[in-house]
């Protein structure tokens, strides 16, 4: 099973390369993609440096940015492996947890996989009670579109299997990728597993970039792919 990693990537030059050396380090990534949303940190030039050391990196630029969600549609369209997980460029997430992550579809029991933050990890960072809160009303109005039992729909943790990708036909270029993604993996009908992984969240002052206005842009990519497709 060749696993690629998408690393959606803006402004995150204190963490990527420890990142990708993470990454690397779990041996089960056939290939990396860093896909630098016109970051203005040096981010770019750091990936592309990246990419001069470690075989499997492959880096895309944006010309200016447009968001979280067309950075993940450049990974969708030029990864190819035969299952992909998406990975956020900071520290929050665990690579560790790719064998965990993996394992209900190398098994043959999902498609698809998310990793809960809420499920009881290895460890989770006691942090941000609204933000924690506001995870939970998205994840509860998503479920209810989606008639799924989900406990982390907007988890950065998102694996699946080629085929599966494939018939997404991602359109958001915000954060509310995340919602439009859950909402057309509901739709599939495929086989859906979640498992517990570690979370060590950061703060707003140590670059966390999601902010509240993101949770009434979920909302409205909620109901448009819940309702619409």
């Amino acid at each position: 099973m060749n696993l690629s990693v998408i690393v959606p990537l803006y402004n995150e030059a204190r963490t990527l390369e420890e990142l990708v050396g993470r990454v690397s380090a779990t041996g089960l990534a056939a290939e990396i993609l860093l896909v630098d949303d016109a970051s203005t940190d040096g981010s770019g030039e750091i990936a592309d440096q990246l990419a001069a050391v470690h075989d499997e990196v492959r880096v895309f630029h944006h010309p200016k940015n447009q968001g979280k969600g067309a950075a993940v549609r450049t990974g969708m369209d030029a990864f190819t492996g035969d299952v992909v997980l998406i990975q956020d460029a900071d520290l929050e997430y665990d690579p560790a947890d790719y064998a965990a992550l993996l394992f209900p579809i190398h098994d043959g029991k999902a498609d698809v996989v998310y990793g809960s933050r809420f499920l009881g990890g290895a460890y989770s960072r006691v942090h941000l009670y609204w933000h924690y809160v506001g995870n939970r009303c998205l994840t509860t109005l998503s479920n209810i579109f989606t008639n799924l039992n989900l406990t982390d729909m907007e988890t950065c943790y998102k694996v699946m299997t080629r085929d599966v990708a494939g018939r997404l036909d991602l359109r958001s270029r915000t954060f509310a990728v995340e919602a439009e993604m859950t909402q057309k993996i509901g739709r599939l009908g495929v086989r859906i597993y979640e498992v517990p992984i570690r979370y060590a969240g950061r703060d707003y002052s140590e670059g966390k970039k999601i902010r509240a206005k993101d949770a009434w842009i979920a909302i409205w990519a909620i109901v448009r792919w819940g309702l619409f497709g």
